[in-house]
């Protein structure tokens, strides 16, 4: 509320939020009114200038001498910047704030006098910098002196993991009588070691330690006394409550029901790690992978869930081939899925709750969140038979998409095994499709207002009402930093491109850069082989489109990759193909070679392993060339 925004090539100031929509006014008094998911991911938002004033709740919370000093601070402000205490409202400055005269740097400085001759304490001309800085960034919010909100704390300014420690030494503790606060501590270095590995935690001193068990131990069980109660395991009352958008979001994997067609052309099971907001149930991530590969990496759903898709390099583009190489019955048109993918919810989270197990966190993602404001909390550990919200949940998207996964094949007339006839990109296209159109769309009892219990709201529904309480947005990443926060490698440019996982990348900027033999930085999404980011000498990343990815979508090639595939699990079985000519030699288990095989006169004879061959010729397209089968023919028709 009050904040100054950049849209559509003009200044507006927000003057509502409701529903998850943002009211707008501008300076001529124009007025407008956007969906907040559409107006953070348009191009060219951004925020700009003071939100003043800050919310009245806020305000009011501020003791009345900070908010005298506040004001006193903006009249003087406003004297340094326009030469008037009120502002540009008329009137004419004093002669030594006159902006014709003197320069800004030196109306800062006679400012410093004067407050030193009222008896301000520490007024330099840095500190009237520093104020008018800050006003210019925060508003009349940025000039309360802060010190004044800060609440006192049992624990001080200490570090919480070392809270922590000391909270479970006591437990482990409790009951003994013979228990020390010495051994307390002793206690709780060790297991700070433990968790967080030799050294990693700085600890206070031990005076500090003694004064810190004595505020977390229970006044009525201090340290050797005997137990009241029988001890037990510790029970947490569960996370605390999410209340925001993006406030808390939830790492999670699960098992797919689902199997697809993997690189090598053999068929991988199919796992999806997604990141769930807490509040409203919306899905701001998720990457479907093989779980043979290991987790996947925190900095890939970090790209996914901050950056608005519309605001991806080449996303229009991504997304058109997407949609022309699936199914030819979507459940929305190509112009409808735009629409409902463009506002789709994305943020950047306040809480991450991360399982080790289930996304990979590297010292580079660390730096990453430090610098977000991201905070970084592992998830609870698993009690017996018990398993976290954000799991069950996922269980169940997880189940929902494997049904229609299985009915969109069916529907396409593979013929084949269920799951094992779409390729990753096929499937990661159909989920997103899915989760958009389906999923966000449909009411689930976990959003249900305990004074509402029948009406269960859809997470998108959710997410706007839930704006309108919070009266703020959480703002996403731009387009440039999706490129930033992906995993990066270093690769040679040659003549063709930059070849990356056995596929070759090139574009025309790349021209005047080829055959210097050095390696570039070269920034790519582990699951999403469409394109690729190097980095250039003028310091930015530059996406580069697989070189293959418009020829793969096509019809016929789609049909090659279906018999390369059929080819490959014979050879996986043991069946060695052999090509036989007419002067009787073979090639068995070896690979032809393309021009050897176009040298060749004649007809030939294909021969499986038991013998059996079925009369063929070479079928050549675009792409290569393969073996013509007519009875495998038949059989696809």
């Amino acid at each position: 509320m009050g904040a100054q925004v950049t849209f559509e090539g003009r200044a507006w100031q927000v003057t509502g939020l409701v529903d998850g929509r943002v009211y707008l006014v501008a300076e001529d008094g124009a007025t407008g009114c956007v969906l907040a998911v559409r107006l953070v991911s348009a191009p060219g938002f951004s925020v700009t200038g003071p939100t003043e004033p800050p919310a009245p709740a806020l305000w009011e919370t501020v003791p009345l001498a900070a908010q005298e000093r506040a004001l006193a601070w903006l009249r003087h402000i406003r004297e340094v910047e326009t030469g008037l205490p009120g502002g540009p409202v008329g009137g004419a400055p004093r002669p030594e704030y006159d902006p014709r005269r003197f320069t800004l740097a030196e109306r800062e400085e006679v400012k410093a006098r004067e407050l030193a001759a009222l008896g301000w304490a520490r007024a330099s001309r840095t500190t009237v910098q520093r104020m008018r800085l800050v006003y210019q960034r925060q508003g009349l919010w940025g000039l309360v002196d802060k010190r004044h909100l800060r609440t006192g704390s049992a624990t001080g300014r200490t570090d919480e993991r070392v809270v922590a420690a000391v909270l479970e030494a006591l437990r482990r503790r409790r009951g003994r009588s013979k228990t020390t606060t010495l051994q307390i501590i002793e206690l709780a270095e060790q297991i700070v070691a433990d968790t967080h590995g030799p050294a990693r935690v700085k600890l206070p001193g031990r005076s500090s330690l003694y004064r810190l068990v004595k505020a977390l131990a229970d006044p009525a069980e201090p340290p050797g006394s005997a137990a009241r109660t029988a001890t037990g395991p510790a029970r947490s009352g569960g996370p605390p409550p999410a209340l925001r958008p993006a406030e808390r979001v939830d790492i999670a994997t699960a098992r797919l029901g689902l199997r697809a067609v993997g690189e090598d052309g053999g068929v991988v099971p199919v796992a999806v790690t997604a990141a769930l907001d807490a509040a409203s149930g919306c899905v701001l991530a998720a990457v479907l992978h093989p779980p043979q590969d290991g987790p996947v990496q925190l900095s890939v759903l970090l790209a996914e869930m901050a950056v608005p898709r519309p605001q991806r390099p080449g996303w229009p583009a991504l997304l058109e081939q997407a949609h022309a190489g699936g199914p030819a019955r979507r459940l929305v048109s190509l112009p409808e899925r735009i629409e409902a993918t463009a506002a789709r919810p994305a943020a950047v989270p306040e809480t991450l709750i991360v399982d080790q197990s289930t996304a990979a966190v590297t010292s580079a993602v660390l730096a990453v969140c430090e610098s977000l404001g991201i905070s970084l909390e592992p998830a609870p550990l698993r009690t017996a038979g018990a398993k976290r919200g954000a799991v069950r949940t996922l269980e169940v998207l997880a189940g929902l998409f494997a049904r229609h996964a299985t009915t969109a094949e069916e529907a396409y007339g593979a013929g084949q095994a269920v799951g094992a006839y779409w390729s990753m990109p096929q499937l990661q296209d159909l989920l997103d499709e899915w989760i958009t159109v389906r999923w966000h769309q449909r009411p689930q009892e976990q959003l249900r207002h305990p004074l509402l219990p029948r009406a269960g709201l859809a997470p998108k529904e959710m997410w706007e009402v839930l704006l309108g309480v919070a009266g703020m947005v959480p703002l996403p990443l731009a387009g440039k930093h999706y490129g930033e926060l992906l995993p990066a490698r270093r690769c040679a440019l040659t003549d063709s491109g930059i070849r990356l996982g056995g596929r070759r990348y090139d574009d025309a900027c790349l021209d005047e850069h080829r055959g210097r033999g050095q390696r570039w930085e070269v920034h790519h999404h582990p699951h999403d082989p469409r394109q690729v980011f190097v980095r250039l000498p003028d310091g930015l990343l530059h996406a580069v489109g697989w070189a293959q990815g418009e020829h793969t979508l096509h019809p016929f090639d789609e049909m090659v990759r279906r018999r390369t595939g059929g080819v490959l699990a014979r050879r996986g079985a043991g069946a060695q193909p052999s090509i036989e000519t007419r002067d009787g030699s073979g090639a068995a288990g070896r690979t032809a070679d393309v021009a050897a095989v176009e040298g060749i006169a004649g007809a030939m004879t294909v021969h499986d392993a038991d013998g059996g061959g079925a009369g063929g010729h070479i079928a050549r397209d675009t792409g290569g060339f393969g073996v013509y089968d007519p009875r495998a023919e038949a059989e696809l028709w």
